[in-house]
């Protein structure tokens, strides 16, 4: 009886190693993801924000960490190395405070990383500019962001009164990107309209709706992906450990009652 359960939570442990093995490819892959998308507001925040590339080199490492333990668990599990098992309990122990303390941390700060976001997005439209080939990945992000969502501005149109090549033209533009128009060929710069100068952006051809509350939409949508995943991987961590903790002292007691007695 104590053969069979031995073997059962062997393999057990060796399955949820799998999912878990699996599970850390899932968050190392979105880790890549945030570094070299280059079509999405990730790309917006990504060229600007220190601290979003800071966050993806840690779920690069989260994940790879996590896969690295997925594959010790496997391999403690399939050959009862107890040794293995203590150091693969140790491991997720501490990958799981990690977890529990990064998330409290980020929802401590929501509100800074909400700020530093709109600062972020306000002082990329007051500098764009569609001549310069510097910034131009960050700029066509924006614009894909704003054909997207049908916005204009983060808080409106009028962030783009602001913008410095529209404040020295001595003629009318307006952002294509934002123009109510559905025309392929204008998807991004700036757009002529002849009317006089100076006109304010309530006579733009251009969507009223700030991309703030679609970008915001977006975001939630996204952390609740990551946050499905963290919970998937807490939930596997959990069950490995106490796995393991079974299978080591499974072990110890089959290996003891195996002694030869004189």
């Amino acid at each position: 009886m104590g053969s069979g359960c031995l073997k059962v939570t062997k393999y057990f442990l060796f399955l949820f190693n799998l999912l878990f093995f699996i599970l850390g490819a899932v968050i190392l892959g979105f880790g890549i993801w945030i570094l070299v998308d280059k079509s999405s507001f990730i790309s917006v925040l990504q060229n600007s924000s220190h601290s979003l590339k800071v966050g993806a080199f840690i779920l690069i490492g989260v994940g790879s960490v996590t896969m690295l333990m997925g594959f010790l668990g496997c391999i403690g599990a399939v050959n009862e190395i107890r040794c293995l098992l203590g150091l693969y309990f140790t491991c997720l122990l501490l990958i799981l405070l990690a977890q529990i303390a990064v998330g409290v941390l980020i929802y401590t700060q929501q509100e800074t990383l909400r700020n530093e976001m709109s600062d972020i997005v306000v002082g990329l439209i007051r500098n764009y500019n569609p001549n310069d080939e510097t910034n131009r990945t960050i700029e066509d992000a924006w614009d894909y962001v704003q054909l997207q969502l049908s916005c204009c501005g983060w808080n409106g149109p009028d962030d783009w009164k602001n913008n410095t090549i529209l404040l020295k033209s001595n003629q009318t533009y307006y952002p294509c990107s934002c123009s109510i128009e559905s025309d392929s060929s204008k998807n991004g710069g700036f757009c002529d309209f002849s009317i006089p100068v100076n006109s304010t952006s309530d006579v733009w051809p251009v969507h009223n709706q700030e991309c703030q509350t679609g970008v915001k939409i977006w975001v939630k949508d996204n952390l609740g992906v990551i946050l499905g995943v963290c919970s998937g991987v807490a939930f596997i961590e959990l069950l490995g450990m106490v796995l393991s903790i079974c299978l080591c002292k499974n072990i110890h007691t089959e290996d003891y009652t195996k002694v030869p007695k004189y």
